[in-house]
């Protein structure tokens, strides 16, 4: 029977090495392209949007969209401006004869300008025009504007990334693995001699041609094995056992740790690498305008305050796992709590505002800890405010007992899919990570609820309305 083929050690570690290499640069890559079409995305939109908020400027002051865009010179050919009511409706477009009929309330960008403000989308295809354009919309108490570029060979090369930054990496990439063969080549071959006199060693073979090794630190070391291989062999084997064992405990101590801290450490690169971004562009750029600076600032301080929540959050959630006898119990009347949530939401921007709707006909007191009762009203207020969708949120006494009472929260929104349902109350959990992050949630607010309601001796459960929405229903203890 032939012999196994195997590849030398040389070999191994090259193609190990080339792996790595080529893994970790495509990752850059792919990082860069998208980071770097993101940005110029987001330039392009910041130019359109400045048209949007001239054009509603001059509608405030009376002039009609006709004459705006026919007097607007800009850097933009075929410049597309529409005008678009609250219903829907499209009350102006310089790129048609005819209005169309069909409602506009389900454009992508329409959409976000309705719920942030404004809004954009890289390419779509016009059903009126049957062309592909860049779009970006701007919302405000009235109308929502929005112009858009057709996506056409210049703005699409002008949208991709850089092709010099591949090249360049793809480079210093094959200059890096030519230089890592002649590496691991000469260390292959030492390894194979110093592999050939461990088996004569091992065999009893009386060994005398050490000159073979190389006048190096693993010349000397290769000489010495071999010289005590024979009386150190039990000893090396007792003691690889034991290394192997604590290094085993070691290991599992790091992956247990390693499990309870991963998810904290991902959601503080976020924040931190976008600070880090906006700073480096300040410095870089001292002579960058005052409103882009102060621009750049406040989307700092958005994310230092997405750390403080988080590191806020993350406290809690720890205090409650480790310590929770440290908090303070004392009574609490819940009616007051949910004051609280109606006066807070009513101070709310109005995109981010719901109506709270109250049915706790009778004072309930509960003796517990004031600061996580309260973060039970807070967390599931402010979560139905981010992402559900609707516009009301209600609260409702469904039982009071002398020894517990049930609570109702819920909203009229969207709802989640029946598969999410099982996971909302898991740590660092999202049903959509993107805007989750986009809205600065930090995702334990949900667990906190459950590890709140938890140390009141309450339980929580959570199930999509018939009528569109979540129901959050959780029980607490008067006296736990």
């Amino acid at each position: 029977m032939a012999s196994k083929v195997r590849l030398s050690y040389h070999r191994q570690l090259f193609l190990l090495l080339l792996v790595f290499l080529w893994t970790l640069v495509a990752s850059f890559v792919l990082f860069q392209y998208g980071r770097e079409r993101h940005f110029k995305a987001e330039r392009l939109d910041a130019h359109l949007q400045l048209i949007n908020l001239r054009m509603l400027d001059a509608l405030d002051n009376g002039v009609e969209p006709s004459v705006f865009s026919t007097r607007w010179k800009g850097p933009f050919e075929e410049l597309r401006v529409t005008l678009i009511d609250r219903e829907g409706n499209v009350l102006f477009d310089n790129s048609l004869d005819t209005l169309p009929g069909t409602n506009h309330l389900n454009r992508p960008e329409v959409r976000s300008a309705l719920r942030n403000g404004t809004g954009y989308i890289i390419r779509r295809h016009s059903e009126s025009t049957q062309r592909n354009y860049f779009y970006s919309a701007m919302a405000d108490d009235k109308r929502i504007i929005r112009t858009a570029v057709p996506y056409s060979v210049p703005l699409s090369e002008m949208l991709a990334a850089d092709p010099a930054y591949l090249w360049f990496m793809v480079g210093m990439t094959l200059l890096m693995s030519i230089a890592g063969y002649f590496a691991t080549r000469r260390l292959g071959q030492n390894i194979t001699r110093l592999n050939e006199f461990a088996r004569r060693a091992e065999r009893g073979e009386w060994i005398d041609q050490t000159d073979s090794f190389p006048h190096d630190e693993l010349g000397d070391i290769s000489r010495h094995i071999v010289q005590l291989y024979a009386d150190l062999q039990h000893t090396a084997a007792e003691r690889d056992r034991e290394h192997a064992l604590a290094l085993h405990e070691e290991q599992e101590k790091i992956r247990i740790k390693k499990q309870l801290t991963n998810n904290i450490n991902h959601e503080l690169k976020t924040p931190i690498a976008a600070i880090q971004g906006y700073v480096e562009t300040l410095l870089a750029n001292p002579e960058l305008e005052r409103e882009r600076r102060t621009a750049f600032l406040e989307k700092s301080l958005q994310q230092v305050e997405r750390l403080r929540h988080l590191l806020a959050d993350v406290s809690t959630i720890t205090r409650m796992d480790e310590a929770s006898q440290l908090f303070q119990r004392e009574p609490v009347v819940l009616n007051e709590l949910i004051e609280e949530v109606v006066a807070d939401m009513e101070l709310r921007p109005e995109d981010q505002r719901l109506r709270v709707h109250v049915d706790f006909p009778k004072r309930v007191e509960v003796f517990g800890s004031a600061s996580l009762l309260s973060s039970i009203f807070r967390n599931l207020a402010d979560n139905a405010a981010a992402y559900s969708g609707g516009r009301d949120l209600y609260i409702r006494l469904a039982d009071d007992t002398a020894e517990s009472c049930t609570i109702l929260l819920a909203d009229n929104g969207i709802g989640v899919e029946e598969e999410h349902l099982p996971h909302l109350f898991e740590r660092f959990y999202r049903v959509d990570k993107g805007r989750s992050r986009k809205l600065g949630g930090t995702g334990l607010g949900l667990a906190i609820v459950r590890n709140a309601v938890a140390f009141h001796g309450g339980t929580i459960s959570v199930r999509n309305r018939e009528g569109g929405g979540l129901e959050f229903r959780f029980t607490l203890r008067k006296y736990s």
